[in-house]
């Protein structure tokens, strides 16, 4: 009998009896009902209403999911400083990518995973890259000869595009001077404003990544991802048209 227990592998107390384990119970994350709240909020277009949505209901889903497939796959050649930081910026891009979905594309868990996988892929491959560059350069770069050559690149580049930096600029003065035109609400014309800061100390910033973006005006803000993420595609929209009219006529209006 004991020769038979140990061929099963079952684990035996200090007396001899069987060792009786509980069954592991899975904890799911993405369920019927998180699939159920993505509906919910594509179908309503009451922002309050998506809000709620959002953060009682698929917020952590999009959490777990991106922290799940970080660490199934290893994806650890970050720019950021933590894995938390990695999965807040993976949940930018599926809550941007969120209202695509349709539900004839399949259950909402694949989809957004294969978003996340597809993400974290080409970010991971290209800081890999950039993890090697750098030291190739550092061991390279004796005289600092190639460093200062970089620096030359970078400012002809900087020339070249003086017509848009120009631009810019008068599209940092056009919402500065139509804000709560723009954004009634007063949340959402604060978050529009730490934005612009962002636009306006642009040449004391090394890296502006989205996810520096997001964490940057949560803090300063307390505002949600979704208010975030709706104020940036409403400056988005802006810029674009703008853009087209300075190319086309020469000029930025200062008023809507």
């Amino acid at each position: 009998m004991v020769e038979e227990l140990i061929d099963q592998k079952v684990e035996l107390t200090q007396k001899g009896t069987v060792r009786k384990r509980k069954p592991k119970q899975t904890i799911y994350y993405f369920t019927q009902d998180t699939e159920d709240a993505i509906v919910e909020y594509l179908n309503t277009n009451s922002e309050s209403e998506r809000n709620s949505i959002y953060n009682n209901r698929i917020d952590y889903a999009f959490h777990k999911l991106a922290e799940n497939i970080i660490h199934t796959f290893k994806f650890y050649y970050t720019e950021v400083n933590t894995i938390n930081e990695l999965k807040h910026e993976v949940v930018c891009i599926l809550l941007e990518k969120l209202p695509k979905y349709k539900q004839d594309k399949g259950k909402a868990y694949s989809y957004f995973g294969t978003i996340a996988k597809r993400y974290l892929i080409v970010y991971n491959t290209n800081n890999y890259k950039k993890l090697k560059g750098k030291a190739t350069l550092l061991e390279v770069d004796d005289d600092k000869s190639i460093t200062d050559n970089l620096i030359k690149d970078q400012e002809s580049i900087l020339d070249l595009d003086s017509q848009e930096l120009q631009f810019i600029n008068r599209y940092i003065k056009y919402v500065d001077n139509n804000l709560f035109k723009i954004f009634p609400k007063e949340k959402e014309a604060k978050v529009a404003d730490a934005i612009m800061e962002l636009f306006r100390k642009r040449e004391n910033i090394d890296i502006l990544s989205k996810k520096a973006i997001y964490i940057y005006i949560r803090e300063i803000t307390e505002s949600t991802t979704p208010v975030i993420t709706k104020v940036i595609k409403t400056l988005k929209d802006i810029y674009i048209k703008l853009y087209n009219i300075y190319l086309d006529k020469g000029y930025v209006p200062e008023n809507i």
